[in-house]
This record gives C-alpha cells, sequence and structure tokens, in this order.
C-alpha cells in the first residue's frame, strides 16, 4: 500500500518560491496542464467517508504529450502534513474509463484545471501549481513527514499554514459560493499556455 505524505501550502506568488528553488539548485521536472475529474456514488459515499476517486489528464505544456491516471485516495490522517493511502493506475483512454466508472456506480461529481510545475529537491517532490480564481498553492511530498518538513524550511514556506482542504474541497466550495449549480472550474482559453 502506497502512502502520499505532503503538505499544501497557500502563497501569494508562486515566482519566489521558484526563484528558491533554483538557488537551492533543485531539478526543474516539467509543467503540465492538468484535468482532474472526480466521480462518487450518487449518495456521495466515497466523500462521506473522505475518500476521493478521481481520473487525472496531464498534458505537457512542452511536449503536448498526454498521460492518464486513476486513482483513489483513503481517509486523510490528522496533522498538517497529510498522511493518505493513494493507489494509481496508467490508463489509456478517458472515455472508456469514465464509461467503466459509471457502469460500477460512480459518477461524475466535479472537475478542474490544474496548471502543475514539477521540481524535486532532495528527497522531496514540489509542486508550484495554480487553480483558476483560486490562486497559487505549493505542495510538497516525501518519504516522511520529516523531509517534508525540512523542505518545506528551505523554502522559507515554515511559516505559511498549512491547507488542509483537497484541491476538489476548494473548488466545490468556491463553486457552491458562487450560488451556481456548476461542477467545473477551468483556466479561460486565453489563460492556457
Amino acid at each position: 500500500m502506497a502512502v502520499e505524505i505532503e503538505i499544501k501550502l497557500k502563497v501569494d506568488h508562486l515566482a519566489p518560491v521558484r526563484d528558491r528553488l533554483k538557488a537551492l539548485g533543485a531539478q526543474h521536472i516539467g509543467e503540465v496542464i492538468e484535468t482532474n475529474t472526480f466521480f462518487d456514488t450518487p449518495d456521495r459515499a466515497l466523500l462521506a467517508s473522505d475518500c476521493g476517486l478521481r481520473l487525472r489528464r496531464s498534458r505537457n505544456c512542452v511536449t503536448k504529450e498526454e498521460r492518464l491516471v486513476a486513482t483513489y485516495k483513503g481517509p486523510r490522517g490528522e496533522g498538517q502534513v497529510k498522511k493518505r493511502e493513494e493507489i494509481e493506475v496508467a490508463v489509456d483512454k478517458a472515455q472508456p474509463t469514465e464509461q467503466l466508472l459509471e457502469r460500477i456506480g460512480y459518477v461524475r461529481q466535479l472537475s478542474f484545471e490544474k496548471r502543475r510545475e514539477t521540481w524535486k529537491i532532495d528527497k522531496c517532490t514540489v509542486e508550484l501549481d495554480a487553480l483558476p480564481e483560486l490562486g497559487s498553492y505549493v505542495e510538497i511530498e516525501g518519504g516522511s513527514e520529516s523531509d517534508v518538513v525540512r523542505v518545506r524550511e528551505k523554502l522559507g514556506l515554515a511559516g505559511v499554514a498549512a491547507v488542509v482542504p483537497t484541491y476538489a474541497d476548494l473548488v466545490s466550495h468556491h463553486l457552491n459560493d458562487r450560488g451556481h449549480r456548476e461542477t467545473s472550474l477551468t483556466f479561460s482559453p486565453k489563460a492556457e499556455r
């Protein structure tokens, strides 16, 4: 069983974090535009048990290559550094995967885009994320809580409060706050590179 160990931080701007990563000699891996689609049962049983089922389409901003991954996430553990079971499976095509999920009782609940820039430093992956209308976030994921905390400190983010809700939670609340029955949040065509 794989366990995801990460912390998410809201920042005003990604540029200072990117500059710090460069100064520390971090390795830039690449940048993608993601479309994250979440599924649940009609009665939202996964949400009620703090679990998630996601189909993610990632398109490389340079090569335009696409990658599809289906992910199950278990309940979150307590604390600023989030720990939860994560099972990921690469899939070839989105439509048959969505049809499969629907046939076994899962329906599309929410979809949102995210621009993600990936860096590697020490034993961690640092993601610089931008979400339409929600702003900029930094995710630090590592093999242990101490690795994550150490990289957070190196990046000068020790004083930045952890964001506990998932991106799906943040997007869902944002859409509900608008007072509409929308279920997706995307970049405007001009904003996408």
